[in-house]
């Protein structure tokens, strides 16, 4: 006899569990997939990686790039170029440079300038070994971006004598080749990621057919959520560059992914006890939605405190990632289980789970570990804590800020440039900076500057809209302690001229700006998120204990696998530094997904401790969990890694921290350390809920027991 309706004490499946429900779904999909795909094909269109949109919205960087869009000449792009012969320049090697420089000088007159050295006669300008000769061209933006112009440079000057190299540098040749790994990432990054997803699930499932469901609804998801950052960005201004919108693709795939995989665990157990496929959705619906709504928040709400950070890069990723996840949230638990509910029990082919009344319960694997974490909890507490202590031990490697010219993990052009440029020219081995400041007083502010000690020249530039522009070539290497040194001394001898309202900017100011306003953020934002996440918890769980020994394992757990991850960079992969938003961002994804996994196993653990007690329902929690953790922690780790497929250190680099400490997360910590600290504190884990509390009344003649043994709790 068909059995329709939820067991005893089970509330009934009521109008959920209609036949036109689904369907209702599905149509409600498919209008609102009529309307934003037609919207995600248009964020590229905003997507934007210039200066003033990403740069710290209160740095005098940023001042001096709203400057320069705002005068009538527009910003300019500085490329450097740079020849060299091994055996010292020719004649016809410096007629060359000469007539180079004359050509583009014609083609970009209103930009190209000479300020590479104080010499009226000749804008070239010579090494004193005889080797080299360079010359320095503003091109303004009017031209083009510098991904459109460096190319046309580069091919302008081919046209050499045997044996002459040159290197086309300077902050717009790095700026074009950074462009150049950019294009085509989003496309790159969504095609990747759909066959690392396909294939986890296709080896997850092990069916023909089932993967292609959670495929689809994550692909709806990131559509819809392309679609809403593309309105936001319009109606808000949101700030989305190309690094944040490759982030929203790994977010939208990852969680999505994550949310399908817990409910087709609840789903295939309530195939067991429903014969109907509706009712037993609407009950797997009762038993994960709460737990996936709370993962959701959690990340939505750690994303959203991004919002107070000053870099518009990270602030404006904020709302872009909160997005994607509530898109993801909402097309898992609607149009997903709409689409299983349709296609019936025949999708889970060729393992269908069968209706039974008597569904055997075996241990597994996950049954098994519980049962050894349990008689052996201190060896499992001390060893996790050991394993992730002796990984944080990483953190003495080297996790100084990641240079711009030591981004790329192919060195192009532009960067081996800066090399050739330091072993010809030390004197001019920095990058130059950008003054602006009165007329007026132009004089006495280039005085000033060309007595600043790290300073190899200052050159007066043209003068409009009210403003004089000064440009000044540090002798320090770019991006280094020395050069950002000489900025700061130079804003300060600068600041101290009355009436000149002189502000220094340029691409090494930018950087510096932009690595100061990032450590003020992470101050800000890391323990707000802390906070929020703590608070979504102790709501979740109704206690506070648990989640703040949650919370301690989750900082401990990312400690360990930023240290192992700095160990892999500085030792294996020989990377020469950390990118600076690199800890941030990797905080905020691994806290705000790594609570994920927290919240699927303690909420699990807390509904089985109300039939079984906080021993019994942990053991159980973990064996109905571990699994689904597992896969899910593989999955997310995996569109994750999809980044450090890119060739751009930083992107790497995000991508390896967080595939790692995703992986620590789900195998070591969910699964070995929180199982171990619940059984250790046993039912004051739930403080102060009444789960903390004994036993209301026991069966006549038993004595009371242990914390880690008391009896079932009545509802």
């Amino acid at each position: 006899m068909a059995v329709n309706a939820a067991p005893s004490g089970e509330a009934p499946a009521g109008r959920l569990a209609g036949r036109w429900v689904p369907w209702l779904v599905i149509g409600l999909w498919l209008v609102l997939a009529a309307g934003m795909v037609p919207l995600s094909g248009k964020l590229s269109s905003v997507t934007t990686d210039s200066a003033v949109d990403t740069l710290p919205a209160s740095a005098e960087s940023t001042k001096v790039a709203v400057l320069e869009d705002s005068l009538p000449d527009g910003d300019s792009n500085t490329f450097v170029f740079v020849y060299h012969r091994a055996g010292g320049l020719t004649e016809a090697d410096r007629a060359t440079v000469e007539r180079h420089y004359d050509t583009l000088a014609k083609r970009y007159p209103p930009k190209a300038t000479a300020a590479a050295e104080d010499d009226e006669d000749s804008p070239t300008s010579p090494s004193t070994d005889r080797k080299a000769m360079m010359f320095t061209l503003e091109v303004s933006t009017a031209y083009g971006e510098p991904e459109t112009i460096v190319g046309p440079l580069r091919d302008a000057t081919k046209d050499r004598p045997s044996g002459l190299e040159l290197d086309v540098t300077g902050p717009g040749a790095i700026d074009g080749d950074m462009d150049a790994v950019f294009d085509g990432i989003d496309v790159q990054v969504l095609l990747t990621t759909i066959a690392v997803v396909t294939l986890l699930l296709i080896l997850t499932y092990r069916s023909p057919v089932l993967w292609i469901i959670p495929l689809v609804a994550v692909g709806a998801a990131a559509l819809t959520s392309m679609g809403t950052v593309y309105l936001l960005v319009k109606g808000f201004g949101i700030v989305v560059n190309d690094q944040n919108s490759a982030l929203l693709t790994i977010l939208v795939f990852g969680v999505g992914t994550d949310y399908a995989l817990l409910l087709i665990a609840r789903y295939r157990e309530a195939l067991h006890h429903h014969e109907n496929v509706r009712v037993a959705m609407v009950h797997a619906l009762r038993g994960a939605a709460p737990a996936i709504v709370a993962s959701a928040a959690t990340v939505v709400a750690g994303l959203l405190c991004l919002l107070v950070a000053d870099l518009n890069s990270t602030s404006g990723l904020g709302p872009i990632g909160a997005a994607g996840i509530l898109c993801a949230l909402v097309a898992m638990l609607t149009l997903f289980p709409a689409v299983l509910v349709v296609l019936g029990r025949r999708i889970f082919w060729p393992a269908v789970p069968r209706f039974s009344t008597a569904v055997e319960e075996k241990p597994g694997l996950w049954g098994r570990l519980g049962t050894a974490i349990s008689r052996r909890r201190w060896v499992a507490t001390l060893g996790s804590l050991g394993v992730l202590g002796v990984l944080a031990l990483g953190l003495a490697g080297n996790t100084g800020a990641l240079r711009e010219q030591d981004q790329f993990l192919s060195a192009p052009e532009s960067v081996t440039g800066f090399t050739v440029l330091r072993q010809h020219f030390p004197e001019l081995g920095g990058q130059p900076m950008t003054i602006f400041t009165r007329p007026a007083h132009q004089e006495r502010v280039l005085d000033i500057v060309k007595d600043t000690r790290g300073v190899a020249l200052a050159v007066p530039e043209e003068t409009s809209g009210g403003w004089a522009n000064i440009s000044v070539f540090p002798k320090d290497a770019p991006d280094t302690p020395a050069e950002y040194d000489t900025i700061l001394r130079v804003r300060t001898a600068v600041h101290a001229v009355s009436g000149a309202e002189a502000i220094v900017g340029g691409p090494s100011a930018e950087n510096l700006d932009t690595e100061v306003t990032t450590s003020r953020d992470e101050k800000l934002v890391i323990p707000l998120v802390l906070v929020v996440v703590l608070i979504v918890l102790g709501l979740l769980l109704r206690a506070i204990l648990a989640p703040l020994v949650l919370m301690a394992t989750v900082i401990v757990s990312f400690a360990a696998a930023f240290g192992g991850s700095v160990f892999v960079f500085d030792t294996i992969l020989g990377f020469k530094g950390v990118d600076y938003s690199v800890p941030l961002l990797a905080f905020l994804f691994l806290v705000a997904l790594g609570v994920d996994y927290n919240i699927f196993l303690a909420s699990r653990a807390r509904e089985e401790t109300v039939r079984l007690g906080t021993r019994e329902g942990m053991l159980k929690a973990l064996s109905a969990t571990g699994g689904v953790i597992t896969s899910a922690g593989l999955v997310l780790a995996a569109t994750f890694a999809v980044l450090a497929t890119l060739p751009l250190v930083m992107l790497i680099e995000v991508g390896f921290l967080v595939a790692f400490g995703v992986l620590l997360d789900a195998l070591l910590v969910r699964s070995v350390l929180v199982p171990a600290l619940t059984l250790l504190i046993g039912r004051r884990m739930w403080w102060p809920s009444r789960l903390s509390r004994p036993a209301a009344q026991l069966p006549d003649g038993q004595q009371p027991l242990a914390d880690d043994e008391e009896p079932a709790l009545q509802r």
